[in-house]
């Protein structure tokens, strides 16, 4: 049987992963804050048949990381996969985030990244085996308005794995590391995330589901690229910003700001910046309604194309 560990794995595309990887038969490690979502999220894998290990984890701890693998590989065995999703992040202009808002969302999207990996690779190497996925987004190209804090740590993913992964090459481990980029998601972070913004937050459309995502990942652990870009609007963003970034600049300063706010007044709320939001969210957001949803034999015909079109240097 094979083990999946993945971080942020109670909501959203986390939760979404655990749940397709325990779906095709895979042992699954979650790790996450709250306890209502790890519950339900354990509660679904086994459902599908697989054996669930949920731990209480912020991956802005290492040592917290670092129990949360070894609690994982004495129950169900070595990690083969690692899956670094773990988030938070503030929607609010830059001039507006305290100093440690902005460090916060930095420890958990980057760090907790950077710890994930610590644990992961700990292990792996050992064994001269396994692969680390490193969920990205297309915003670790382009920033965006509203967002400084996470453009600003997906960017450092990209910037720090591209580093590990000549670093592996040079070892000649068999061991990869490869970043799946994701489009505008329905997820439950656009209700819960911390946000000084007048409206709503949400999604650039177009919006994709998570299920997308996941797919997308488990496609990424099972065949050697380098990235994988998910969705027509991951690629479109990318190629745009290689050729035209100041052209997004102006686009994105008349437009971002708005198209990051819904019509609907947010008022008070928890967030999960500091500390959880106590209940179970699940995968999906509050956008269903906008959403779209692909099948996965839809999707591969275009990440065949899209997601490495230089295919032979993008091999790892």
């Amino acid at each position: 049987m094979s083990v999946v560990a993945v971080t942020g794995g109670s909501a959203g595309v986390g939760r979404a992963t655990a749940e397709h990887f325990a779906a095709n038969g895979w042992d699954v490690g979650i790790l996450a804050r709250g306890e209502d979502g790890l519950e339900a999220a354990a509660k679904e894998v086994s459902r599908l048949g697989s054996r669930a290990v949920a731990v209480a984890t912020d991956v802005a701890r290492v040592n917290d990381v670092e129990a949360a693998a070894s609690r994982i590989e004495e129950e169900l065995g070595p990690i083969d996969v690692w899956v670094n999703n773990a988030m938070t992040t503030v929607f609010a202009p830059f001039e507006d985030i305290e100093p440690e808002e902005f460090r916060r969302a930095t420890e958990v999207t980057y760090l907790g990244c950077v710890h994930g990996t610590m644990a992961a690779l700990s292990r792996m190497r050992q064994r001269d085996r396994g692969v680390i996925v490193q969920v990205g987004s297309a915003l670790a190209y382009r920033g965006i308005p509203l967002q400084s804090a996470y453009c600003g740590a997906k960017h450092a993913i990209r910037g720090f794995t591209d580093s590990l992964r000549t670093e592996l090459r040079h070892e000649r481990s068999n061991v990869r590391v490869t970043t799946v980029h994701l489009p505008a998601l329905n997820t439950p972070q656009f209700g819960w995330c911390r946000s000084k913004l007048p409206n709503h937050p949400q999604p650039v459309p177009p919006i994709y589901q998570p299920e997308l995502a996941a797919q997308g990942i488990w496609w990424a652990a099972h065949h050697r690229r380098r990235e994988v870009w998910v969705g027509a609007t991951t690629t479109a963003t990318i190629v745009a910003n290689l050729f035209a970034p100041g052209l997004l600049d102006r686009y994105l300063g008349r437009t971002g700001v708005q198209s990051q706010q819904t019509d609907e007044p947010i008022g008070p709320r928890p967030d999960d910046l500091f500390r959880p939001v106590e209940g179970d969210h699940g995968a999906r957001g509050a956008f269903d309604q906008q959403a779209k949803s692909k099948s996965f034999r839809s999707w591969v015909r275009v990440a065949t194309v899209v997601a490495h079109p230089w295919d032979a240097l993008n091999r790892h």
